[in-house]
C-alpha cells in the first residue's frame, strides 16, 4: 500500500460513512477518532500474529480507548500493512471479548465494568488456588528458585509504570507456575482469563498506577516464597488477594 501521511490517522466512528457504505443512501453525520500514537510499521512475516500482538498492547496500555470504534483501514495505515491482517487480529479480540463488530463501521472496544473483572478474578482463584496448593505440596524449592527472574521481571516493569509491558510479564510469571502442573490446557484456560482480566476499565487503566503495579509485583515474590515453604494458608491467601485486589 502506498505512503500515508505523517502523524495520526483518521479513523471512522458510528455515524460516520465509509468506502464501503458510500453509495448506499445519505451520508451520516460525520465524526473522527485519531488513532493514538505515530505509524508503527511490522514486518511482512507472520503479519496477523504481530498485528494482534500490536493490538492486544494498546489495549492493555490505554491506547485503544473503551468504547471508541476504530476501522480496520485507519488502523492499517497505522501499523502500514494492510486491512486484512487487521480485521482478522480485530475478529480473533472479539472472541476473546475485548472488542465487539460494529457492521461497515469497525471495531467497539468493549466497555469492562467492575463487576466483569470481579467476576474474572472468582474464577481465576477457583481454578488456580487448588493448583497452586498441590503444587506447594509437590515441588521442590530449586524448581520455585528458577522462576524468581520472571517475578524479579515483573518487579522491574513495574517500576518503569508501563501497563501493557507489565501485563506482558505478570502473564508469563503466572503461566511459568501453572506449568508446573504439567498440564497445558489448564495453562492455556488461565492465561485467557488471565488476559481478558487486564482490558481496561471505562474510566481507564487504573491498574497502571506505578504504586499499584509495584505492590502487584510484590506478591509475586511473596508468592514463590510461600510455595517454598509449603505454607498452605499463605499460598491460598496470596492467591485470593492478588486476583481481587488488582486488574492483573
Amino acid at each position: 500500500m502506498g505512503e500515508s501521511p505523517a502523524g495520526a490517522a483518521r479513523v471512522r466512528v458510528p455515524g460516520q460513512a465509509t468506502g464501503e457504505s458510500r453509495g448506499r443512501g445519505a451520508a451520516r453525520p460525520e465524526r473522527t477518532h485519531a488513532v493514538p500514537g505515530p505509524r508503527r510499521p511490522v514486518r511482512r512475516s507472520s503479519v496477523r500474529g504481530q498485528i494482534l500482538a500490536a493490538l492486544r498492547h494498546a489495549l492493555v496500555g490505554g491506547e485503544l480507548a473503551p468504547g471508541e470504534v476504530y476501522s480496520a483501514p485507519a488502523l492499517a495505515e497505522r501499523f502500514g500493512v494492510s486491512a486484512t491482517p487487521v480485521r482478522e487480529a480485530m475478529q480473533q479480540l472479539a472472541v476473546e471479548g475485548a472488542v465487539e463488530v460494529v457492521p461497515n463501521r469497525g471495531f467497539r472496544i468493549t466497555e469492562r465494568s467492575t463487576r466483569e473483572l470481579a467476576e474474572l478474578a472468582e474464577v481465576r482463584a477457583l481454578l488456580e488456588v487448588p493448583v497452586m496448593l498441590r503444587l506447594a505440596r509437590t515441588v521442590p524449592a530449586e524448581r520455585w528458585a528458577a522462576l524468581r527472574p520472571l517475578a524479579e521481571a515483573t518487579a522491574a516493569a513495574a517500576a518503569g509504570g508501563d501497563l501493557a509491558h507489565y501485563a506482558e510479564s505478570d502473564r508469563a510469571f503466572h503461566g511459568a507456575v501453572l506449568s508446573l502442573s504439567g498440564n497445558q490446557q489448564l495453562v492455556q484456560v488461565a492465561d485467557d482469563l488471565h488476559r481478558r482480566s487486564q482490558w481496561p476499565l471505562v474510566s481507564g487503566p487504573v491498574a497502571g498506577r506505578r504504586a499499584d503495579l509495584l505492590a502487584d509485583a510484590a506478591e509475586h515474590m511473596a508468592l514463590l516464597e510461600a510455595l517454598t515453604a509449603q505454607e498452605l494458608d499463605v499460598v491460598a491467601s496470596l492467591v485470593k488477594e492478588h486476583f481481587t485486589g488488582s486488574e492483573s
